[in-house]
């Protein structure tokens, strides 16, 4: 009979509820446990263990840079950054709410660590998330044009819940590259909330897209929701 229950437990698949079965058994023997009470320890700890590899491969999906985190964001180092604006942030309505966030600041001042903190955050509550450099957006916009992929890729990026793009302003960007950028923002728009780390100001953005007409139908779109979060702070890679 063990043996007939571990294999109907290994055909669905409940490799954590196979794991604990001995040891479960043993304490409902000592504990005189009910029925309910042994069934529903092996169903919450196989549940558990599903939510866990589910955050595992989301966390894999999502190519957040470094495991960083909102709890440890040096706030006291970085005066130019609101632990409570964060904090607020960190509620996640804004997703619900399709609310863009960007970070603009010079280099150091803790933007990508604030944007992969949310991010992060968001896949412990079970979205959807994806982190880019903006380089390796634009990169991979204008390979889709060789296999005429653009379409599926701009699809398959407006679905993500949470689109962090990192270090907008570094990159070298085509008119075709930016063509698909506003594309994209466009399909976000109104959906899905992108967050942006940026060195530029707002009325930078037309020299580094390029096409005035276009950067402002963009910066409507991107702005219409959106927290804007400027840090003027120093730098957190300052030797201390």
């Amino acid at each position: 009979m063990d043996d007939e229950l571990r294999q109907h437990l290994k055909n669905l698949r409940l490799s954590r509820m196979i794991e604990l079965l001995d040891e479960e058994i043993a304490i409902a023997r000592e504990n005189d446990s009910t029925y309910e009470e042994f069934l529903l320890r092996l169903l919450r700890a196989q549940w558990h263990d599903r939510q866990e590899k589910a955050l595992e491969w989301r966390k894999k999906r999502a190519r957040l840079p470094f495991p960083w985190t909102l709890k440890s964001f040096p706030f006291k180092k970085q005066p130019g950054v609101s632990r409570r604006q964060i904090n607020g942030l960190a509620t996640l309505d804004f997703i619900s709410r399709a609310e863009n966030i960007v970070f603009v600041g010079k280099t150091g001042v803790g933007k990508t660590g604030l944007a992969s903190g949310l991010l992060l955050q968001a896949l412990e509550s079970g979205y959807r998330a994806l982190f880019v450099k903006a380089q390796d957006l634009f990169d991979e916009m204008y390979a889709s044009l060789a296999d005429r992929s653009t379409p599926k890729y701009v699809r398959r990026l407006a679905k993500v819940d949470v689109l962090a793009i990192d270090e907008m302003g570094y990159a070298n960007v085509r008119p075709e590259q930016a063509n698909i950028f506003f594309r994209l923002m466009e399909e976000r728009y109104m959906r899905k909330p992108t967050i942006i780390t940026t060195n530029l100001a707002y009325d930078e953005w037309h020299r580094f897209l390029g096409n005035p007409p276009m950067v402002e139908a963009l910066l409507s779109r991107l702005l219409h929701r959106c927290h804007t979060i400027a840090i003027d702070g120093p730098s957190l890679r300052d030797p201390e």
